[in-house]
């Protein structure tokens, strides 16, 4: 536990963020910051005129969860091995799908109802591809991505997830 006089670690501190990483050749930028997420910089960053689509999923947080009221969420990350691990799904999007570009875009700490945890946009000659490549990157960011979310409730109680923990619709997955 951190104290006054104990300075926090620097990647649960919010002075040392955004912590940024952008792949020039492969047009794929990467940012892990405690400010709120801006939409228009993810797509700016991955338009090209080449591209016939450009796609952005925004993942927000939603005012209940399994019948209980959500007062907000509050996410948390070990930098390194989150920016490692979005640059290998990032990289594998490009390479599957042929992308002109990638924005993967992840808020920490407190994040209020309504607002985004989560920004993916994508461009692509071709709309299938990048509407296929963006949930992929999803999915992958959920199975993969070292991101935790604690769900706080209005009643006052908490519970720390993974974000693997549950399924596109919301289901929880079952341990193989």
């Amino acid at each position: 536990m951190t104290t006054k006089d104990t300075p926090l670690p620097a990647h649960l501190d919010p002075k040392t963020y955004p912590r940024t990483q952008h792949d020039e050749s492969k047009n794929i930028h990467l940012t892990l910051t405690y400010m709120p997420l801006d939409a228009t910089i993810y797509l700016s960053q991955t338009s090209s005129p080449a591209a016939g689509a450009n796609t952005l999923f925004l993942g927000t947080t939603r005012d209940t969860f399994e019948g209980r009221s959500v007062s907000q969420l509050s996410y948390t990350s070990y930098p390194p091995l989150t920016l490692k691990t979005l640059k290998e799904i990032a990289e594998a999007a490009v390479e599957k799908h042929q992308l002109l570009g990638v924005s993967i875009a992840h808020r920490l700490g407190v994040v209020p109802v309504g607002e985004a945890s989560i920004a993916i946009a994508v461009s692509s000659g071709h709309r299938a591809a990048a509407w296929r490549a963006g949930e992929e990157i999803l999915e992958a960011c959920k199975e993969r991505a070292e991101i935790w979310k604690r769900e706080e409730f209005v009643d006052g109680g908490m519970e720390w997830r993974a974000n693997a923990d549950r399924d596109a619709e919301g289901r929880l997955r079952v341990a193989s």
